[in-house]
């Protein structure tokens, strides 16, 4: 056997836990596991003693603002930000111009991921166009995305064409997507609750940081408890397996549980803001770049239970970066600011740190970035887990590195992270996508184009992403 590349020395989080071993690559694949006394031959050999070999997060939340928003970021700087964070697979959003809604949207942002993403990748479009749906399944995706919300005072982040609340309209596309076995990703929202609640703030004049952060939390999180509720209750009559996106809330975090309990499949996620970023200290200081959301502590007590349980399954970024010019009007005029945050870039640090911390264990942890994303999204044996087959998606990270967030380092093209200031305990040194380094010494050194769809390996998809892969010279596997 031919091995590429033997990373030394560290310890290891594979499945059964950790275990000081050699990772050994070979063709893009993890092709063994073994003891340092293991005798073989190979091209390149990573010291990684003292070091954690983790595997590559699976982002399954991310908005790539390509095409249609690229002053903000594109596929390139965002898949560059993840090779930075430790992040080998992205899932793209479909609130782009035009929106991800057909096979046609749909191939022109494959072509455009085949051209520039450094890391791999997959993509969300929305179903909101029943005839389309079958099709784009065909193409290789993993997942569908809505969001139950129109905006209020702007036309974005929630464009026409993305958003269904209609509870009817959404069970039939819940009945379509099952035929095609994949998951339905729900931004939830009670769109008539958050009409009423809004209005009376705006009545007010509260068009502020406080008072948007407020409205969104009003009423201990009516606007998400009511539709996740609903959601749940039509994936239990469909047989449609759903995402509930932005968990934040007590209430919406115990039916979550008590869905499962009851056999419904149903997996949530959090987002980076929601444990790290959403105390009202935050909205007070930051205003608009803290907002996403405010999260009361109350609720995020409950994020954290849910977190060390398992009842929120999966740790996405919601990456959704937007210009300052497009946040600083958020001080006097927050509903007509661009609401979300960049996270891909750090949010994996920041999960290792919180390890370290003592607030998760560092399982969970890996669960929730990789595992578990794997495994509900179709790609088990695939991504998520250092096993033997698997692709060689690997981070390796120094436990014991404590070092400063700035924005000099933000690589979004918006020059801003919220989390600038900020000290963390641990650091991704190396990022490596199918046995290719993507990030090392502190530099992305991932090629554009280097990475592919993300699929199972039976997937027609896939094997026609391999194809075009060696035709064009990536070494997939």
């Amino acid at each position: 056997m031919s091995i590429d590349l033997r990373i030394s020395g560290g310890v290891v989080m594979t499945p059964s836990g950790p275990t000081t071993a050699d990772v050994l690559v070979a063709g893009g694949r993890i092709a063994g596991i073994v003891g340092s006394d293991v005798s073989i031959e190979s091209d390149r050999t990573i010291d990684a003693t003292g070091r954690l070999v983790l595997p590559g997060m699976v982002d399954v939340h991310v908005h790539t603002r390509e095409p249609g928003y690229e002053h903000k970021d594109d596929i390139l700087t965002t898949t560059q930000q993840a090779a930075a964070g430790g992040v080998t697979t992205i899932f793209g959003m479909p609130n782009l111009q035009p929106p991800t809604t057909d096979v046609a949207t749909l191939s022109d942002v494959f072509e455009r991921y085949g051209r520039t993403s450094i890391v791999d990748w997959n993509h969300n479009p929305a179903p909101t166009k029943p005839a389309e749906i079958q099709g784009m399944s065909d193409l290789g995706i993993r997942a569908y995305k809505i969001y139950m919300v129109v905006d209020t005072g702007r036309t974005y982040p929630h464009p026409a064409g993305t958003g269904m609340h209609d509870h009817g309209h959404l069970l039939q596309i819940m009945d379509h997507i099952v035929a095609t076995g994949k998951r339905f990703i729900i931004h939830p929202h009670d769109q008539a609750l958050m009409d009423y609640i809004e209005g009376q703030y705006l009545a007010r004049g509260e068009n502020t940081p406080e008072g948007y952060a407020s409205a969104y939390a009003a009423r201990e999180g009516v606007i998400w408890d009511t539709a996740i509720d609903v959601v749940l209750r039509l994936a239990e009559a469909s047989g449609c397996p759903v995402h509930i996106a932005h968990i934040q809330t007590r209430r919406s975090i115990e039916a979550v549980r008590r869905a499962k309990a009851a056999g419904v499949d149903v997996t949530c996620e959090v987002n980076h803001w929601a444990p790290f970023l959403s105390t009202w200290e935050d909205v007070q200081v930051l205003g608009p770049y803290a907002l996403s959301y405010w999260v009361p502590d109350d609720n995020r007590a409950a994020v954290w239970e849910g977190m060390r349980d398992g009842t929120i399954d999966i740790a996405s970024s919601d990456h959704a970066p937007h210009t300052r010019e497009e946040k600083e009007i958020g001080w006097t005029e927050m509903w007509s600011a661009h609401t979300g945050t960049p996270g891909i870039q750090y949010y994996y640090e920041l999960m290792l740190d919180a390890v370290n911390r003592g607030e998760l264990s560092l399982q969970r942890a890996i669960d929730m970035v990789a595992t578990v994303p794997a495994e509900k999204f179709g790609l088990e044996g695939v991504k998520g887990s250092l096993v033997v087959g698997a692709d060689a998606d690997i981070v390796i990270a120094d436990m014991a590195h404590e070092w400063t967030i700035t924005n000099d380092d933000v690589m979004s093209k918006t020059g801003w992270t919220p989390y600038d200031g900020r000290t963390v305990s641990a650091r991704i040194e190396r990022t490596i996508v199918r046995g290719r380094d993507v990030y090392a010494d502190g530099a992305v050194v991932g090629e554009p184009g280097y990475g592919v769809l993300a699929a199972a390996r039976n997937d027609p998809a896939a094997q026609a992403a391999e194809h075009t892969a060696d035709l064009a010279g990536k070494d997939l596997k």
